[in-house]
């Protein structure tokens, strides 16, 4: 117990740096237009939407096979490339792999898959492809990166991190995503004494164009500061009718026995909390008969999600546990242990920090665990 109490402090997020900065100033440093209820007209329906998932190049193996169909001296040039990449690959597998400090013990892995686990329905996202996301919010260039950089470059460097996942995993598509804190918790009460500001629905049509314009999904995240998942979701759902819009809850900005977010109090959600964002969900899949929803719940200690084997799976509703904890590989991979792996839900996910994780992961390093991630996001 005081080896995991230790850890605590490498892998947490900050709650102060979290926080918008204009927010924490007041209102009064918003962006024109912006207000607690934005009243504006409802989004509209996009009909012309598409997927349109990264992958990655053949594979050894089926490029082998392709080669017998070239001309003589192509088909020589491929098999002389094809030798090159298999030795290549041969002297890497010949290395000592190092020992994992937190191997998992077979009672871990007898908990993945998850048992009862619902089967996908067509047109989920998940088991076929990954989720690779960048997290963060325009008006702020300390909340991630979806901030830090001009869009275009923004976008560019997401399509070039999904291709590197799509490498790692040659045999799964990738599915890139923004994710947008879409109601930020904020060390400023409000006029609703919430102590959260949402996004006005500009902010959030405009993040909205970029991921419908690639063919790529949006998630919005919920720091409900004061307020709660009950009454955020409504204010959600013109958009999470879309089908390439998704949800998230963060924990963490949770407040419960009326403390302020930003302090050093870490807020918490419990199963009651998460099954009424699935129910919502589930009931939005159904009348606008969409393809199923994500719901990606951020976790890094275990008190930030209470009675996890509470939740209620739906199939029209896929769930992802986040590790969010920033520090180290070995704190990151002891938190997703403590806190993700030995509290089955259904899927991982696994977060990185360009700025606090000393050193970035790669993708084939995270690959490493078990299970899996299916959900990446970057902040």
């Amino acid at each position: 117990m005081h080896s995991f109490s230790a850890l605590i402090p490498a892998v947490r997020s900050s709650l102060v740096a979290a926080l918008l900065p204009l927010a924490l100033l007041g209102c009064s440093n918003a962006p024109a237009g912006a207000k607690q209820t934005p009243d504006e007209a409802a989004p509209p329906e996009a009909p012309g939407w598409r997927p349109r998932p990264i992958q990655a190049p053949l594979p050894l193996s089926v490029a082998d096979s392709v080669s017998d169909s070239l001309p003589p001296d192509l088909a020589a040039v491929d098999t002389l490339a094809s030798d090159s990449s298999k030795a290549a690959a041969a002297k890497r597998s010949a290395v000592k792999p190092k020992k994992d400090p937190f191997p998992l013990t077979p009672a871990d892995s007898a908990r993945w898959p998850v048992p009862g686990a619902p089967e996908p329905l067509p047109g989920a996202v998940m088991p076929e492809s990954r989720i690779v996301a960048f997290y963060g919010n325009p008006l702020s260039k300390r909340m991630g990166i979806l901030g830090q950089i001009d869009p275009d470059s923004m976008l560019k460097k997401l399509e070039d991190t999904a291709m590197e996942w799509a490498k790692a995993d040659p045999e799964r598509k990738v599915m890139p995503a923004l994710h947008l804190i879409a109601v930020v918790a904020q060390g400023y009460p409000g006029p609703a004494k919430k102590y959260r500001l949402r996004m006005t629905d500009s902010l959030i049509e405009r993040v909205a164009g970029w991921a419908e314009e690639k063919g790529w999904l949006l998630f919005l995240d919920i720091q409900p500061g004061l307020s709660t998942v009950e009454e955020e979701i409504p204010h959600l759902v013109k958009y999470l009718t879309r089908p390439y819009v998704h949800l998230a809850l963060d924990p963490e900005f949770a407040m419960k026995d009326g403390k302020k977010p930003g302090t050093d109090w870490m807020g918490r959600m419990d199963a009651v909390e998460v099954n009424h964002a699935i129910n919502q969900l589930a009931k939005i899949v159904e009348e606008h008969q969409l393809p199923p929803k994500v719901l990606v719940v951020h976790r890094f200690t275990r008190n930030m999600l209470t009675n996890a084997s509470q939740i209620r799976l739906d199939p029209r509703v896929q769930v992802v546990i986040d590790m969010d904890g920033y520090g180290a590989p070995s704190g990151k991979k002891a938190a997703y242990k403590w806190f993700v792996v030995q509290y089955p839900v259904q899927y991982t996910g696994w977060k990185l920090f360009y700025k606090n994780d000393k050193p970035l992961m790669t993708p084939r390093q995270v690959l490493e665990v078990y299970p899996k991630p299916m959900y990446i996001q970057y902040q």
